[in-house]
């Protein structure tokens, strides 16, 4: 076999290839692209005999997309990405003076995949269905991660020179109801220049319909309330500032709402979508989210409890003599985690067994956040289990425990 570290950068690859024995075979740097993705084949093709299939390569990477990724599963190679924390730890088996470069992450690389490969996995086979709903999911939650980045900005603005915006909208910034007013009022001057006519109008405009009167009295009352006012000479800057920024946070809402379109469309052409729409606390887009996140390929987790620890979810234990510690998992997919956390916390209300369980944590003594999180680490079980097996959720077979105490107290 063939064992390749490569160490990849925006414009270059390095690149080290070593044999079975460790033995260093070439060493080069390559471009990013075609032209580099041709020389690597070829020095690939210098130390393979004619009888040889492209599996004898291994690849270790510290990355698991990108079009140069893909050009290299599609070649027949075994490419394995790396988490680049375990590269880290494992170039301390090298050396302890802290040296680092190129090259050298490609060789410890190279020996990672050569003496530890059965310890990490190669990089899943989703399918087309799968990658598709990443992508899309993905950029949607990236896009409301953004809007909400801008809207912190926003509130501190408003902080700065126009507490009455924040009082008459509290924590609804990105709503339609603010963003609305603060298009047409960006000042303190002109909120308070707004007849209540114009607010319903505004409101009528962005969607609402049922409270028009009442909302636009109340919101006409508090930004006429006395407030403290900033600087004469930066209140102008301010309100051109907040301008642009419910602009972009308009534009932002825009963009989520077709995305989520297209979010849900995807997801729905992919054969598992009923299992996982079946899940308590799971709706077309956290749906889509947790699948995006765990792909689709079935050899890709051995039990539950590998896609337990790829979670997340599953807490770490640190034991050393007679100290034992139970930690959180903060080293994880935090867009996966993000999502089986929403999911679990609606799995509350939709759930009897799911709420038992989360009531029994509670009553052991764990905070809200450790009990969402053991709960969250079960309902991944369970999805584990519904997968392997193609049935849907049935509440009585996933919680036998919890419903039997139920019955009990009935």
């Amino acid at each position: 076999m063939l064992f390749i570290g490569d160490d990849w950068a925006e414009a270059h690859h390095d690149i080290e290839i070593v044999d079975a024995e460790g033995r260093r075979l070439a060493r080069r740097r390559l471009p990013e692209g075609v032209e580099g993705l041709a020389t690597l084949h070829s020095l690939i093709a210098d130390h393979l005999t004619e009888d040889d299939d492209a599996d004898q390569v291994a690849i270790g990477i510290e990355t698991d997309r990108g079009p140069w990724v893909g050009a290299l599963i599609a070649a027949g190679y075994i490419v394995y990405a790396v988490n680049p924390l375990q590269a880290a730890r494992y170039r301390e088996r090298h050396g302890t003076s802290g040296a680092k470069s190129d090259p050298g992450d490609a060789h410890v690389l190279a020996e990672l995949v050569r003496l530890d490969r059965a310890h990490h996995r190669p990089v899943a086979g989703d399918s087309a269905t799968a990658e598709h709903v990443k992508v899309l999911a993905r950029a949607h939650q990236s896009l409301i991660w953004s809007r909400q980045r801008q809207t912190n900005a926003l509130r501190s603005m408003l902080r700065e020179f126009y507490p009455a915006a924040l009082a008459a909208f509290g924590e609804e910034l990105d709503g339609r109801d603010a963003l609305a007013i603060l298009a047409i009022a960006p000042s303190p001057e002109a909120g308070r220049r707004l007849s209540q006519s114009k607010i319903a109008a505004a409101l009528r405009r962005a969607g609402r319909q049922r409270n028009l009167e009442p909302t636009a009295e109340r919101i006409q009352a508090t930004l006429r309330a006395p407030q403290l006012a900033a600087h004469p000479g930066v209140v102008g800057a301010y309100a051109t500032a907040v301008r642009s920024l419910v602009a972009v946070i308009a534009e932002m809402a825009t963009q989520i709402e077709g995305l989520r379109a297209q979010v849900e469309a995807g997801f729905g052409q992919h054969p598992d979508a009923e299992i996982y729409l079946s899940q308590p606390g799971l709706g077309p887009v956290l749906g889509a989210r947790v699948l995006a996140e765990f792909g689709d390929d079935p050899t890709r987790y051995t039990d539950s409890k590998a896609r337990k620890n790829y979670s997340g979810m599953a807490p770490i234990t640190r034991a050393s003599g007679t100290r034992r510690i139970v930690l959180a998992r903060y080293a994880r997919n935090r867009r996966l985690a993000d999502a089986l956390y929403c999911q679990s916390f609606s799995a509350l209300t939709s759930s009897p067994g799911a709420r038992a369980y989360y009531d029994r944590q509670r009553a052991r003594g764990a905070t809200h956040h450790q009990a969402l999180r053991a709960l969250a680490n079960r309902l991944v079980g369970i999805l584990h289990g519904c997968l392997h097996h193609h049935r849907r959720y049935d509440e009585t077979t996933a919680w036998p425990a919890e419903n039997m105490e139920a019955s009990i107290a009935a």
